[in-house]
């Protein structure tokens, strides 16, 4: 298991509970800040049930959608209206129905390639968050939300990748992923990722019954390096434990 102090796991019956417990936790973050409030979504199918339970009352009716800004933690470099691109998955369920257009961020793939996207994003992020330097004390983001890969990667940092040890950038380019869909790929760095209040990992389905095994024995993984500077949740349903 992850060794810290700010981490626990929280173990739901079945992916609509799971759904409804993200559903919550975001909302207390939402709740606890009554300024601006940064918000970075995950692509990939795990979260879909959450942004389709978002999108209808009463939650929707309880997010403060002038106040909330949207991120995404990683993109693939397709273009914007491409099935696979993440934030076209968010906007086309949750977003673009009830958020401003100023206020979703999306990772920009209409750029020359992925390190141009990158740099592109990292000065949106800048600007929006006022510095080029991260402070432990003042989190960038509310809530992050992320995804364990089935080799353990999160947001596009895969195993072993160079990005896994980028301290400077606050985003970079992945020419090469190292799981399907095998399209270049830009991603928050890890201590981009971990300027949060919470970050929370939803891990669901039998299918991530070997790598949550992996992830829980403490294996040197992505999804393990992964961790807020105030707290870390990993939100798993049963049916990913072990039998």
């Amino acid at each position: 298991m992850v060794a810290q102090s700010n981490f626990h796991r929280i173990v739901v019956d079945d992916p609509a509970e799971l759904a409804d417990t993200a559903a919550e936790r975001l909302m207390a973050r939402i709740d606890a800040n009554p300024g601006r409030i940064a918000i970075c979504l995950a692509g990939g199918s795990s979260p879909k049930q959450l942004y389709r339970l978002l999108s209808t009352d009463p939650w929707a009716d309880r997010i403060p959608w002038e106040r909330v800004h949207w991120f995404i933690g990683d993109e693939r470099f397709v273009p914007a209206d491409d099935p696979l691109n993440n934030m076209a998955m968010a906007r086309s369920i949750l977003l673009d129905s009830l958020a401003p257009s100023a206020n979703i961020h999306p990772i920009p793939t209409d750029t020359a390639g992925p390190d141009e996207s990158a740099l592109r994003y990292e000065r949106e992020l800048q600007a929006f968050y006022g510095t080029s330097r991260l402070d432990p004390v003042r989190p960038l983001f509310d809530f992050v939300l992320m995804g364990a890969g089935p080799d353990g990667h999160a947001a596009s940092l895969f195993p072993d990748d160079p990005a896994l040890e980028e301290r400077t950038r606050w985003v970079v380019g992945v020419p090469k992923a190292h799981v399907e869909p095998f399209v270049p790929r830009v991603t928050l760095t890890l201590p981009t990722l971990s300027s949060c209040r919470e970050m929370l990992f939803e891990i669901a389905g039998a299918e991530k019954r070997p790598i949550l095994t992996r992830l829980s024995a403490g294996e040197n993984l992505p999804a393990n390096r992964a961790r807020s500077v105030a707290e870390t949740v990993w939100l798993v349903d049963r049916a990913a434990l072990e039998l």
